[in-house]
């Protein structure tokens, strides 16, 4: 009889721990520690294939119990909804850090980034581009296919 109750009892407090928990980050990084019913140190972050994620200290995040027993735990996501623009539409992606950059990715198409842009490799453009404010370029500059030469006639008229 004692057997059976001790078991039905581990049976209930198994179950009773859920197999997700909502927790705060104490230490951010790629080990973080997180704050859930006791503090869990050094735990795997784990994002979507092809994005890298570090939580930062007081980050409201998702825990996962997994393995033999639910004793490996693991980060998963963040509660980032506070940092989504109001007029985000279903379908959309946004993509921020905490220097204020963005990427948005808009339900009709259309690609928003915010933040100073630097492209390593080579860049093609197929449409119209509309450019705002001063353009540098260092290096060489070619249009339809022939190296661009400034022609120098308008400031030979001007010194005359």
């Amino acid at each position: 009889m004692w057997l059976s109750k001790a078991m039905a009892l581990r049976q209930a407090a198994e179950q009773e721990r859920s197999s997700a928990d909502m927790g705060v980050t104490t230490i951010g990084g790629a080990s973080a520690s997180v704050l859930t019913r006791g503090e869990q140190r050094a735990l795997e972050v784990f994002a979507p294939g092809g994005l890298v994620w570090r939580p930062r200290a007081g980050d409201t995040v998702l825990v996962l119990r997994g393995g033999v027993g639910g004793q490996e735990q693991c980060v998963v996501a963040a509660d980032t909804a506070a940092a989504a623009p109001e007029d985000l539409a279903p379908g959309e992606l946004f993509l921020f850090s905490d220097g204020g950059a963005s990427i948005r990715l808009r339900a009709d198409g259309a690609i928003a980034v915010k933040g100073p842009v630097s492209l390593e490799g080579d860049l093609a453009v197929s449409g119209d581009v509309e450019l705002t404010g001063a353009v540098s370029i260092r290096g060489s500059l070619t249009v339809n296919g022939a190296p661009y030469r400034p022609c120098a006639c308008e400031e030979a008229s001007h010194g005359a």
